[in-house]
C-alpha cells in the first residue's frame, strides 16, 4: 500500500457509550453483504455481556494488517483505497489464522457462510455507520486520515472492551 493511501485511510470510530444496542448495524450490514437479514453473518457486532452495556465491534482495520500476513492462501487483502481488509472467499480455508492473529478477535468463521467474515467498510460508505447515524445514536463514525497512533486503543477484544465500559459505568463494584 502507498503512503498516500496509508494518509487517506478511513475507519469505524466506535463510542460504545451511544450506543443502544438496537442492532440496526448488524441488519443493515448483512443486507449489504448477504442481501438478506442475518445479523450472525454481520461485520459489525453487538455484544452485550452484562445488561444495558452494548459493545459494537468490528475491524479497526489495523495499519500492519496482522490477519492479512497470517493468511497463507491469499483469501485476504487490503483495498487501496479504503485500506480495508477484503476476503477473496474463494482461497478461504477457514483455518482461523487470521482470527488467531487479530488483536480484536473480529474475523469470524461462520460454519453455513464457508469462509471468514471482515468487515470492508462498504467500499468506503458503510452502512453500520449510516443506520446508526439515521437512528440518532451516532455510536459509528466514519473517520478519514492516519490513527497508526491510536489504533490500538480500539483493537481489542469484545470481553475486554465490555469490561473496560461496565467499569466505566459502574464503576468497580462488578469487580
Amino acid at each position: 500500500m502507498s503512503d498516500n493511501a496509508t494518509k487517506e485511510r478511513i475507519w469505524i470510530l466506535i463510542t460504545p457509550d451511544k450506543c443502544s444496542g438496537c442492532r440496526l448495524c448488524e441488519i443493515a450490514c448483512s443486507l449489504e453483504h448477504e442481501g438478506i437479514i442475518w445479523p450472525e453473518a454481520s461485520r459489525i457486532r453487538i455484544y452485550e455481556l452484562l445488561p444495558g452495556v452494548n459493545v459494537p465491534h468490528t475491524c479497526v482495520q489495523c495499519p500492519d494488517y496482522p490477519c492479512v500476513e497470517a493468511c497463507n492462501f491469499d483469501a485476504l487483502g487490503v483495498n487501496e483505497r479504503t485500506g480495508a481488509v477484503l476476503v477473496n472467499e474463494d482461497n478461504c480455508t477457514e483455518c482461523g489464522a487470521c482470527f488467531l492473529a487479530c488483536p480484536g478477535n473480529v474475523p469470524r468463521i461462520l460454519p453455513s457462510k464457508r469462509s471468514v467474515v471482515i468487515c470492508d467498510l462498504c467500499g468506503g460508505n458503510p452502512k453500520c455507520v449510516e443506520v446508526c447515524h439515521e437512528a440518532g445514536h451516532d455510536a459509528l463514525t466514519l473517520v478519514k486520515g492516519d490513527y497508526r497512533s491510536i489504533y490500538r486503543t480500539f483493537a481489542k477484544d469484545p470481553v475486554e472492551k465490555s469490561e473496560e465500559l461496565s467499569r466505566k459505568m459502574y464503576g468497580e463494584l462488578l469487580g
